[in-house]
């Protein structure tokens, strides 16, 4: 199909919501955006391995109707437009799309496409699978541990971009209405002549949706724990809030699913440690979910230590972005790390590559496309096309099993053999079609 919204966008094949679930057809239409520098590159290669999974899985009875949509540099190329209002209807009516990198416009007053995209469609949740394939170079003694999924709140924290430059008016005015309002507050700004500002809001409806969403996927999943990641130590009103509603939020809506680590520390309290042990030990005997919470450090610190301590992360914003780039470095980094933003009300989900653009490598077929392939592995299951999305994870591992690495992680092992991007694709393709 011809780039949206240069045609009039089709209404048949949408995949639709009934009942709270996604129901897809077997030829649904996908918005893509191929992305900014590198993006072409790897989007060409992922999307040929994606449509060799779906006539693989399904004998050609299923099929892809790809739509591209505009968004980045080619934007605003051909309709002076970074983000057009069309490209964020399209994912909204399509419910389901994937995207390359996209680059950060600068002086246009849009801070990031990525972060303009998810306010727009409210993609609450950034979800971020990190788990290891056998083969791939990594620091750890011990990387087969390491199988975590980081659920992000995508939507508030400092990302709502409300900051204040120093020394301009609007700051001026803030630091005055802080002085005469909240003395004492404004005396522990060291430096308040020279200090930007920025508000960091963390609600509790904010907070309550994501960790709902993040112990729901859990459930389904038969995960073993959700941890709450947060600085509640010292930022009390918002990071600890968001502990707290989190535990108040899963005591309530999955009384029956799940034990806390909170509800550990009151048996604790009240009737002593062996006998909130044998209460802990029961409840996740019988199958429930073990939900308990760390501090931000000491998750960097454990994610590394005792990596098969954690499962799945539920975090604020800021600490899931360093978070998640982080974890991906254990595995092999960003470049076969997926990553997806949903909303898992409305069921609307982007799926992207988590890396930059890479503009010096772009025409260049030399960029890993691992990580937008398997965010489209990400997207098959979450489609219900799990037969596609199991392929897609064994013809991986096969070829990385192979040695086959592109320079990324080329450079990083002895015995591996350099691919390019297309030749990657190409390896992983044949492999299916072998099989």
């Amino acid at each position: 199909m011809p780039p949206f919204p240069s045609q009039h966008a089709p209404t048949e094949n949408r995949i639709t919501i009934a009942d709270g679930k996604l129901v897809t057809p077997d030829h649904p239409i996908i918005p893509y955006i191929e992305g900014d520098g590198s993006g072409p590159d790897i989007w060409a290669a992922a999307q040929r391995v994606f449509d060799a999974a779906v006539e693989k899985a399904y004998n050609g009875k299923r099929k892809i109707q790809w739509l591209e949509v505009l968004a980045g540099q080619k934007a605003y190329s051909l309709v002076k437009n970074w983000l057009p209002e069309e490209t964020v209807l399209a994912f909204k009516n399509y419910k389901i799309g994937i995207k390359g990198p996209l680059t950060t416009p600068v002086g246009e007053g849009i801070r990031s496409l990525n972060v303009a995209m998810r306010k727009a469609l409210d993609l609450y949740v950034c979800q971020r699978p990190v788990r290891w394939f056998q083969g791939v170079p990594s620091p750890m003694r011990h990387p087969e541990n390491v199988d975590m999924v980081v659920f992000r709140e995508n939507t508030e924290d400092i990302y709502t971009g409300i900051e204040f430059q120093a020394n301009t008016e609007q700051n001026k005015r803030l630091l005055q209405f802080l002085q005469n309002q909240f003395p004492d507050e404004f005396n522990r700004i060291r430096f308040p002549e020279s200090s930007g500002i920025s508000l960091k809001p963390i609600s509790k409806q904010g907070t309550e949706r994501l960790v709902r969403a993040a112990v729901k996927w859990a459930l389904a999943n038969h995960r073993r724990s959700v941890t709450l990641v947060h600085k509640g130590n010292i930022m009390k009103y918002t990071e600890g809030a968001f502990r707290n509603w989190g535990y108040d939020l899963v005591e309530k809506e999955f009384s029956q699913q799940v034990y806390t680590n909170r509800q550990w520390e009151q048996t604790k309290n009240a009737l002593g440690e062996d006998t909130a042990n044998l209460e802990q030990s029961k409840a996740l005997s019988s199958g429930r979910l073990w939900v308990n919470d760390v501090i931000t450090d000491a998750a960097f610190e454990a994610a590394i230590t005792r990596p098969q301590d954690f499962d799945v992360l539920a975090t604020t914003n800021l600490n899931g972005d360093y978070l998640s780039d982080a974890l991906a470095a254990l595995v092999g980094g960003i470049g076969i790390a997926p990553g997806a933003n949903i909303n898992y009300d409305t069921g609307v989900a982007i799926f992207e590559a988590t890396h930059g653009t890479a503009p010096k490598f772009a025409g260049k077929d030399a960029v890993n496309p691992s990580s937008v392939i398997l965010s489209g592995e990400m997207m098959f299951r979450y489609m219900g096309w799990k037969e596609a999305a199991d392929l897609l994870i064994a013809a991986i591992q096969a070829v990385i099993s192979k040695k086959l690495f592109t320079f990324d992680l080329h450079n990083q092992s002895k015995d591996s053999t350099l691919v390019k991007t297309s030749q990657f694709g190409n390896e992983i393709i044949t492999w299916m079609q072998n099989q």
